[in-house]
């Protein structure tokens, strides 16, 4: 068993026998690593491994796993490709909202969801998840007069909200009730699902459609149209809406709105380098 010691911090820190700084021997070396391999990860590199860590870290495994079990406990990073690999997690955004305009998912997302408000008239959102909840990570205030409540960095329960649907498609039924264990969920309007698996049926269904559209959902007042925002790997990463009052709504321009948030939403995965399967031709 590889175990770390005092003497493989130094050498890692450092040359071996080099004197020590004033500065160097306040560096505590497990933070120092955690951070390092945070920063391996890149737009280029959005996925990495344990063993790639651990080579370009020039640590043991035994430690990358250690380092790697710490951030994905903190939500720093999660699993992905079936376990095998790594991304950054959401935990990221609580560092501070100036991390939200370095985000390559709003900087593109933000000019498309000021077109779409130009277009429909109502204003649109772009919302990420971080475990049960939805966090507003973008938005396009529309000019008509519209009281609203949520703010870039607003927090809502994913359960409960026509955007968390859409961020909860790509979770299977066991990964659901890991999510959510209690035995029935918070309820917020009559709207909201009661159990997981009412949850879970809600969710496929929006999945097949493509896109939810829902009134009086979370509000009573409110209905939301959203489509799911996909990446390189296929995978929901964001969702795309727009809230209309419901007393505004009209029925004759409804098909028109749905079809522009979508191909919104399409427009930034294709941005963020998504592309649709084509199906096969038969031989």
């Amino acid at each position: 068993m590889t175990t770390d010691s005092p003497q493989e911090d130094t050498q890692e820190s450092g040359q071996e026998g080099a004197p020590e700084s004033a500065q160097e021997k306040y560096i505590v070396p497990g933070l120092e690593r955690g951070l390092r391999l945070l920063a391996e990860f890149s737009s280029r590199e959005r996925t990495l491994s344990a063993a790639e860590l651990a080579r370009r870290l020039k640590v043991p495994r035994s430690t990358v796993f250690r380092l790697l079990a710490t951030l994905e406990m903190m939500g720093f990073v999660e699993r992905t490709d079936g376990g095998r690999e790594f991304r950054l997690g959401m935990a990221v955004l609580r560092l501070g909202f100036d991390y939200l305009a370095s985000l390559e998912l709003t900087e593109l997302g933000r000019p498309l969801l000021d077109r779409l408000r130009d277009e429909i008239h109502y204003p649109c959102n772009l919302v990420v998840r971080d475990g049960r909840s939805i966090v507003y990570v973008a938005k396009s205030v529309a000019s008509r007069p519209f009281a609203s409540t949520v703010n870039v960095g607003t927090r809502l329960p994913a359960h409960a909200t026509v955007l968390g649907r859409v961020l909860l498609e790509d979770l299977s039924l066991a990964e659901l009730r890991t999510l959510y264990p209690e035995e029935r969920l918070e309820v917020y309007s009559e709207s909201t699902p009661r159990t997981v698996e009412e949850l879970y049926d809600m969710v496929q269904r929006d999945r097949q459609r493509g896109y939810v559209l829902h009134e009086g959902f979370f509000e009573a007042s409110i209905s939301t149209i959203a489509a799911p925002v996909r990446d390189r790997s296929g995978k929901v990463v964001a969702a795309l809406g727009a809230t209309i009052p419901a007393s505004r709504i009209d029925p004759d321009q409804l098909d028109n709105v749905v079809e522009q948030v979508r191909r919104a939403a399409a427009e930034l995965s294709s941005l963020l380098d998504y592309r649709p399967e084509v199906p096969k031709p038969f031989a």
